[in-house]
């Protein structure tokens, strides 16, 4: 596994998560809602793989029960893709913990790989077409922390939740929140949510800007970002400490497209912010992923480490004696 910076992230970790509490997609990243295809649906709709996994990271100091709370798990009402003619499709979430959750490179990867599912299953639920659930919350748990993996260099158990398009060709919109109680979504101070590879409905009207938020630890000199189905819908831009607005490749319909940029010495042991522009009104699910020069995937988390970088600007004034002529 890869080294963070992690005595910085955390500590700022502490702080943002206790103000904002842990949903994904989060009122920061500014995205409508995470989609999960059905197992028979055509890429086109913008899922690669149909599958999300996000791992949930618990402080060691928490001990207290939690809650994983799902947010309009069924499929066939008012936030769902509906293709064909009826609702065919069923969804099926899981959480994992214990020995390998997180660290099987496979459950870390950014496609998918046999032993994605590592881990020891803690609970399991399959939703399909029209319940009570629509647009209500529905609870897994409570969980133990201490049922996670205990990761030595977050310093906190690690929780893996899988949602899976099992059937059908439709696709599921729902949100995610860790929570102290199961009947509100209360924040875990010091939690977070992160993933490897992120499927998401953008929102349905011109000029909003989603916010995907990758942590570039220390050792990272270049990134590979990879989007899928963006249907050349706009713009994505990289923000960081020495970036502003710097242009990254971007997909059509039903395409992958990748380009590399560069990673800077401040840049290294912070967050970048990848702001998706968008300049049309309808609805469009997209995928993306950020790779490093080893090929190995970079985390979104939910909550940015350390908060929404901030471009430093910089001017490099030179001057010619010889010339008397000062230059930039």
């Amino acid at each position: 596994m890869r080294s963070w910076n992690l005595t910085y992230a955390l500590l700022a970790l502490l702080y943002t998560t206790f103000v904002f509490g842990q949903t994904v997609p989060s009122p920061e990243e500014g995205i409508d809602f995470v989609t999960t295809f059905g197992s028979d649906a055509d890429s086109k709709f913008g899922d690669d793989d149909q599958l999300q996994i996000f791992f949930f990271l618990i402080p060691k100091t928490f001990s207290k029960p939690f809650y994983v709370r799902i947010f309009d798990p069924e499929i066939g009402a008012k936030n769902d893709l509906l293709v064909g003619d009826r609702y065919n499709t069923t969804t099926r979430f899981e959480i994992f913990g214990g020995f390998q959750c997180y660290s099987k490179p496979a459950a870390r990867s950014f496609v998918k790989q046999e032993g994605y599912d590592s881990g020891k299953l803690l609970n399991t639920v399959e939703f399909s077409e029209l319940n009570k659930y629509d647009e209500k919350w529905f609870n897994l748990g409570p969980f133990n922390p201490r049922e996670g993996e205990y990761i030595k260099e977050f310093d906190a158990y690690i929780f893996k939740f899988i949602a899976t398009g099992i059937s059908g060709d439709d696709g599921n919109t729902y949100r995610v929140s860790l929570s102290l109680n199961n009947d509100k979504n209360t924040s875990i101070l010091g939690a977070n949510i992160f993933t490897y590879n992120y499927t998401f409905r953008l929102k349905d009207r011109p000029f909003t800007v989603a916010h995907i938020y990758p942590f570039i630890d220390t050792k990272t000199k270049s990134i590979k970002q990879v989007n899928f189905d963006f249907d050349d819908e706009g713009e994505i831009k990289i923000y960081s400490r020495t970036k502003s607005g710097h242009k990254v490749a971007t997909s059509g319909d039903n395409e992958s497209v990748h380009s590399t940029h560069i990673i800077d010495s401040e840049e290294q042991g912070k967050t970048m912010d990848l702001q998706i522009v968008k300049n049309q009104s309808r609805i469009n699910d997209m995928s993306i992923y950020v790779l490093n020069q080893y090929n190995e995937a970079v985390p979104f988390f939910a909550i940015p480490i350390g908060g929404v970088p901030q471009y430093r600007f910089k001017v490099n004034i030179r001057y010619d004696y010889r010339n008397k002529k000062q230059s930039y």
